[in-house]
């Protein structure tokens, strides 16, 4: 996700300049905030769109309603129930990092659907208006929020933390610690329906190769020992997780033909089987609801350069 954290699909360090405004960090409105030299790309003008490789999913298309704009959603994270959709924004993806920290608009968005359509997302804010930080990679269980972020109180530039649903706001922001930032080195994550595991991507030493997949065991009020999941990863890159409410498919990104693609798992007899093709040419971190629905990021490209991103939808062919 964009930290540069998400539109790259990638982490990376982020340098908080000493050039920084005065706090308060005051949001702004994030339409307003798009630079008048990018235009929105749509699907008639999208040189490389996304590339169906199953009979399980209708063509691909941009979420409908507000949620997409010029700008760069990414990191689609949708609740179970279908009902309401995280993001991030960042209003020019063309910035680098230090300054998307200090814009006042890039970080997580929420939107609800109202039945008929998605409504514009609005900002959640997940430190201090005094405190600088820039925040992704969200997963969302109940009360409970896990995320990605560069600030204050890390063990790495980048580290997971967690926030409570409290009193009609996301709260009580505190750092996930030491076992799973520094010995576990867990990156972007997804725990299971059931609470009991943790699947997370990362470049830690004993894996196959590149950025793997691996998974962790509750116990008790800590977490196992991590443990590879060696059916589903490559010598390359294999990484953003997701893992169905059912259990039975286990979704990761990888890179097809040079850029990000999806691949499922299916979980057998004998635990996962070899991943399966199912989207490509730059689509990536899926998340799907209990009734199938296939949410991802979509980055739009001209010449090899990014120009925008958007959160898209492919709904299941029944």
């Amino acid at each position: 996700m964009i930290l540069r954290l998400a539109v790259g699909l990638g982490m990376a360090a982020v340098l908080i300049c000493a050039c920084e405004p005065e706090p308060p960090y005051l949001p702004r409105p994030r339409r307003d905030s798009i630079p008048a030299d990018i235009s929105k790309v749509t699907q008639a003008t999208d040189e490389y769109p996304p590339i169906l490789h199953s009979d399980d999913f209708l063509t691909p298309e941009p979420v409908p309603g507000q949620v997409n704009t010029a700008g760069g959603e990414d990191s689609a994270f949708i609740t179970p129930d279908g009902k309401t959709l995280f993001f991030f924004f960042t209003p020019d993806v063309r910035q680098p990092a230090e300054k998307q920290v200090i814009d006042g608009v890039t970080g997580l968005y929420v939107s609800q659907h109202n039945g008929t359509t998605w409504a514009d997302g609005q900002r959640i804010l997940l430190n201090k208006s005094d405190k600088l930080s820039l925040d992704g990679c969200y997963f969302v269980q109940g009360h409970e929020m896990w995320f990605c972020s560069v600030r204050e109180g890390n063990y790495r530039e980048i580290d997971m933390w967690t926030s409570t649903w409290k009193d009609g706001a996301w709260g009580d922001w505190e750092n996930a610690g030491e076992l799973l930032n520094v010995d576990y080195q867990v990156g972007e994550m997804h725990i299971t329906a059931d609470g009991q595991q943790l699947y997370y991507h990362s470049d830690m030493p004993g894996g196959v190769g590149g950025r793997d997949i691996w998974v962790i065991e509750r116990q008790g009020d800590t977490w196992g020992p991590p443990q590879n999941v060696t059916t589903v990863n490559t010598p390359e890159l294999d990484g953003w997780p997701f893992v169905t409410e059912d259990g039975n498919e286990l979704w990761i990104t990888r890179t097809y033909m040079g850029t990000p693609a999806l691949y499922r798992s299916k979980r057998g007899p004998d635990g996962w089987q070899e991943p399966e093709l199912i989207l490509s040419q730059f689509a990536g971190e899926a998340s799907l609801d209990r009734e199938g629905n296939l949410y991802f990021t979509h980055h739009f490209f001209h010449y090899g350069e990014m120009l925008e991103a958007d959160i898209y939808v492919a709904r299941p062919a029944r």
